[in-house]
């Protein structure tokens, strides 16, 4: 290579690394280049499948090192330890969350006003609502003072995830204590969500510019215009949804109730004592996830006891009677609160399969019990024999396809027929038939 080649090629360099070098004054470009966002769809009640649906949105977002998270939201509320389990994560993400509650008709209820409230840029859709957020005991009516305890706890975390975020903490307690609620443009009005947008790059070019916080760090948000990359239930999450509707709990528990009465009525049965005891523990899955009055299972379980007393004891159907009033119940009182509700229907059908089903148990038992007894000794009174010895008072009789020993308190022939009064042993007591009933 001649001196002449290199410096040619020395000033292409120089050409290539000046153009390629930073204007000073211009802006520095976006970091990453080419970055994208995640996004995923919490929609039900919260519960640990909510919570373990997030925790697998956000992994993914860090690992991949997304430039932001958006969270789609539609929830009634649910479990308040599901609830801080999601904020914890969000308030110490590495990458920012875009909190939106959508679509058009969607709400963030009760523990969805927290979740809503501590995403780094948070939206609603128009047509959608946010609030109240008043604790709820899941066991039942709390007292005056482990009320106000729960009241006092829930609006603090309130105040402390909205100071967090820069939001209105004043309405926040409010939320919680009076259970106010608000439209999306009253949300936006009172500084509990950042604005309103309809669609997702909406909500992007409306975020883009904005700045958000961890600790003393601040970092200005760019995500216009950038690819979306959506998170799709995978068949364990959908499964798990699935366990999680209460209607389908209901069933479960239903089933399991059933096909460990039915293997105790009929042991070595084996089927449905299997499919009941799997049904029963999918179940108790299902309510783990649920705001499950324990008064409604107590009652469904003592429904169940009595089922089976009715079948051990005659008591005429006032034991079965006792079980479809005990089922009713307990089904009616299994979930409490707007994030847990069987279908009316549901619960009316399954009281009267159950009622139907045991009236035709118990009728075929007391239609049993009026019926002459046709096995053993007893079965055999009532029955007709021929003489085929002759009975003086001793000699052979033919049953069927069988040969008795008879006695009779008078002579009859070969060939007549009789009928049994009794059975001594291996001895049938016999008289003859009389002729009008013979012809």
């Amino acid at each position: 290579m001649t001196w002449r080649r290199i410096a040619r090629s020395g000033v292409i360099l120089a050409i290539a690394l000046t153009a390629a070098a930073p204007v000073p004054g211009d802006a520095a470009p976006r970091a990453g280049g080419g970055g994208r966002v995640l996004t995923v769809r919490l929609d039900g009640p919260v519960s640990p499948v909510m919570a373990e649906a997030f925790d697998h949105a956000l992994d993914r977002a860090e690992e991949g090192s997304y430039r932001a998270l958006v969270v789609e939201i539609d929830t009634p509320g649910g479990l308040e330890s599901s609830m801080r389990t999601i904020v914890k994560r969000m308030l110490g993400s590495q990458v920012p969350i875009l909190t939106w509650v959508t679509p058009g008709g969607a709400r963030a209820a009760s523990a969805g006003v927290f979740i809503t409230m501590a995403g780094d840029i948070a939206a609603m859709s128009p047509g959608t609502n946010i609030g109240a957020a008043t604790p709820v005991n899941l066991q039942g009516p709390m007292d005056s003072t482990l009320a106000r305890k729960a009241t006092s706890d829930a609006a603090a975390f309130a105040r402390t995830v909205a100071a967090q975020r820069g939001r209105n903490s004043g309405w926040a307690e409010e939320a919680v204590r009076k259970a106010v609620a608000a439209s999306e443009t009253e949300a936006v009005e009172l500084d509990v969500v950042d604005f309103v947008a309809g669609t997702l790059p909406e909500l992007l070019a409306k975020a883009d510019g904005r700045t958000w916080r961890r600790g003393d760090m601040s970092r200005i948000l760019e995500v216009k215009d950038l690819p979306v990359d959506r998170i799709e239930p995978g068949l364990r999450q959908r499964m798990l949804t699935v366990l999680a509707d209460p209607n389908v709990a209901y069933v479960l528990l239903l089933l399991g109730f059933y096909g460990l009465l039915f293997e105790l009525q009929n042991p070595g049965a084996i089927l449905p004592g299997v499919v009941g005891g799997i049904c029963l523990i999918l179940a108790f899955f299902s309510l783990s996830t649920l705001s499950v009055n324990y008064a409604g299972v107590a009652l469904m379980a003592l429904g169940i006891v009595f089922f089976i007393a009715e079948v051990k004891v005659a008591s005429h159907g006032l034991l079965a009677a006792g079980g479809v009033i005990s089922m009713l119940l307990g089904s009616l009182f299994l979930f409490q609160g707007e994030t847990a509700r069987v279908s009316l229907g549901l619960i009316v059908g399954a009281t009267l399969a159950t009622a139907l089903f045991l009236g035709f148990i118990v009728g075929a038992g007391l239609r049993a019990q009026s019926r002459r007894v046709r096995t053993g000794a007893e079965g055999l009174v009532g029955a007709r024999a021929v003489v085929i010895e002759r009975l003086a008072p001793r000699g052979w009789v033919r049953l069927g396809d069988e040969r008795w020993n008879a006695r009779c308190d008078e002579v009859v022939e070969t060939g007549t027929e009789v009928e049994i009064t009794g059975v001594d042993r291996l001895t049938l007591r016999v008289r003859p038939v009389a002729k009008e009933a013979r012809t």
